[in-house]
């Protein structure tokens, strides 16, 4: 949960609002209904979709949407997992009551425990998912990213801390400007791995 939570909240604060619930989707979808935690996913997936909209000018859909975005928080503690909760609630609120509101203000950055998170603050696990979810919304091979997750792993279990694979995925999140280039070399790198752990398979049967 927490990994999935920071990524999105990253992703968020890095202006990609529509990225930043599919790093909470996956997670939420696996949740017991009407818990606290999938409440907080379940709203914080509203509350981007009404920042993502924010500039459609459809009033109706998005008063309904900050709506039942602030019912899925509204019990919920004020920093819920560190999240500043109130902060998201009282902007949904303030755009229930009138839509234009947000014409005329920002939407709140979203905190992790008072820092707002940006992906230069993620470690490994949390630009793992971050990877994996910029990828597909830019239209990168996604699953050419689950196997480098996959990968990295494995180099972080055998010791390898400096993982090429490592360095690339945090790369890709932190490095809006140069992802193409990281993609094609991450690519090439999996490329590589796969072919060297296929030659030997088999090789002690």
């Amino acid at each position: 949960m927490d990994a999935s939570l920071r990524a999105g909240v990253a992703i968020y604060n890095a202006g990609e609002f529509h990225a930043a619930h599919d790093a909470w989707e996956d997670h939420w979808l696996d949740l017991e209904r009407d818990t606290e935690d999938e409440r907080l996913l379940h709203g914080l997936i509203q509350f981007t979709a009404v920042v993502y909209h924010a500039g459609d000018g459809n009033w109706a859909g998005m008063r309904g949407l900050a709506d039942s975005a602030a019912a899925y928080l509204g019990g919920l503690p004020n920093d819920y997992r560190g999240i500043n909760v109130e902060a998201v609630r009282t902007y949904l609120r303030a755009v229930r009551d009138d839509p234009e509101h947000v014409e005329r203000n920002a939407p709140p950055r979203l905190t992790s425990r008072g820092i707002v998170l940006r992906p230069d603050d993620l470690g490994f696990e949390e630009s793992s998912v971050a990877a994996v979810v910029l990828a597909e919304e830019f239209g990168y091979d996604e699953s050419t990213f689950e196997r480098a997750v996959e990968f990295a792993r494995a180099d972080l279990k055998s010791g390898d801390e400096g993982s090429r694979f490592i360095t690339f995925l945090m790369d890709f999140v932190r490095q809006p400007e140069d992802r193409a280039l990281i993609a094609q070399r991450l690519g090439q790198h999996v490329e590589k791995r796969e072919f060297r752990e296929t030659d030997v398979d088999g090789l002690f049967e």
